[in-house]
């Protein structure tokens, strides 16, 4: 039987060579696995132009672990963080600073606005005690793009250090950490590189890794700890997900292969465009405005019919072989699909197809909110 195709923002529907890269067993202190780690940790700090400025340290888990020991190490204890909050994963980011004892500013946009650079920089420029800014570029709770170039700026201007949860863009939206100023940037395995689930990673800049020694509140989310240890030894401190690692080897090998980011931007974009025009032409509105829309994932307002509801349209378009995402938004009824993974237009087409026959066998009339 044919798994159904994950239209999700990860885990995501992989290449049968990303699957058979984990039938092989690896020895977690053995030399040509640590070859495996330094050759995925190099091409990870190249895709995104990082040189010789920036480093990649790896580390075990989702991708909110990484970003968790991202801010954990890299902001000191008495570090203040501007939050620009416009969605569910920048809500993430202030509780987790707030178990960390970090000092959080919140900045609100609504969830359906990207962040503005001239209020960061409005904020900064009348807050001093502000050391760091963490922004989500793309904010999967919507698929909203924030302009990261621009907010890079200012924060460099303004000589603050930034922190970027890059989780849903990196791989796909050009990122050049040569034209930005950016101190770490934080994703994961299971995203645009189409990898399987299980490793976190942040590409951090040289000096400020090598500088946060102490800071972390955690001795398995201590990146400073982590970046040593593996340059000493070649190898991970703690049980490494081993067969990710492979995985995400073998993921990285196709992405170069198929063209790198501009491929992968490019396909995912085609994915979108075909989704969101199926979609209008059933009568089903996209929440976001297309100039703010990043091709990742795609928030739709739920139909407003009495025969709609959510888990039965779910299991209904699951039974047809397609696995969707419920909404994130607190006070809009929504569901999400995602155009990442190792799919097409061809598979989004089909997707629209059992959506449109789902709604029918449910008796939903009315699609569209006013």
């Amino acid at each position: 039987m044919n798994d159904p195709i994950l239209l999700t923002p990860g885990p995501l529907t992989t290449t049968t060579t990303t699957k058979t890269a984990m039938l092989r067993d690896w020895g977690s202190w053995d030399g040509a696995f640590n070859a495996l780690t330094a050759s995925v940790c190099h091409d990870l700090v190249d895709i995104i132009h990082g040189g010789d400025t920036h480093v990649c340290v790896p580390l075990q888990g989702s991708g909110t672990f990484a970003v968790e020991a991202a801010l954990g190490t890299l902001v000191p204890k008495g570090g203040k963080v501007l939050v620009p909050h416009n969605g569910a994963y920048c809500q993430r980011i202030v509780r987790i600073l707030g178990y960390l004892g970090r000092e959080a500013v919140v900045l609100p946009f609504g969830e359906d606005a990207p962040a503005e650079p001239a209020r960061i920089s409005q904020v900064l420029a009348s807050n001093p005690a502000i050391s760091h800014v963490a922004q989500v570029h793309c904010e999967t709770g919507t698929g909203i793009l924030n302009p990261l170039p621009e907010i890079a700026h200012v924060v460099a201007r303004q000589g603050r250090r930034l922190i970027v949860d890059a989780m849903s863009s990196y791989g796909a939206i050009p990122i050049d950490l040569q034209s930005m100023s950016i101190d770490a940037l934080v994703a994961a395995s299971g995203k645009c590189l189409e990898g399987v689930p299980g490793m976190g990673f942040v590409i951090a800049r040289r000096t400020v890794i090598e500088a946060a020694a102490g800071n972390c509140h955690s001795l398995a989310m201590d990146l400073h700890d982590q970046w040593i240890y593996m340059q000493k030894t070649s190898q991970w401190r703690f049980t490494p997900p081993t067969h990710v690692v492979a995985a995400l080897r073998s993921a990285i090998d196709q992405f170069l292969a198929d063209g790198g980011q501009a491929a992968r931007l490019a396909r995912y974009s085609e994915n979108c465009a075909t989704l969101v025009s199926a979609m209008r032409k059933l009568g089903i509105r996209t929440f976001l405005d297309d100039s703010v829309q990043a091709p990742i994932i795609i928030t739709f307002h739920s139909p407003p019919d009495q025969a709609y509801n959510f888990p039965e349209f779910y299991r209904r378009v699951r039974e047809k072989g397609f696995i969707l995402y419920p909404g994130k938004l607190t006070e809009v009824d929504t569901f999400r699909v995602g155009c990442i993974g190792a799919i097409g237009a061809t598979e989004m087409r089909r997707a629209v197809e059992a959506i449109a026959t789902t709604l029918r066998e449910m008796g939903v009339k009315r699609l569209a909110v006013k």
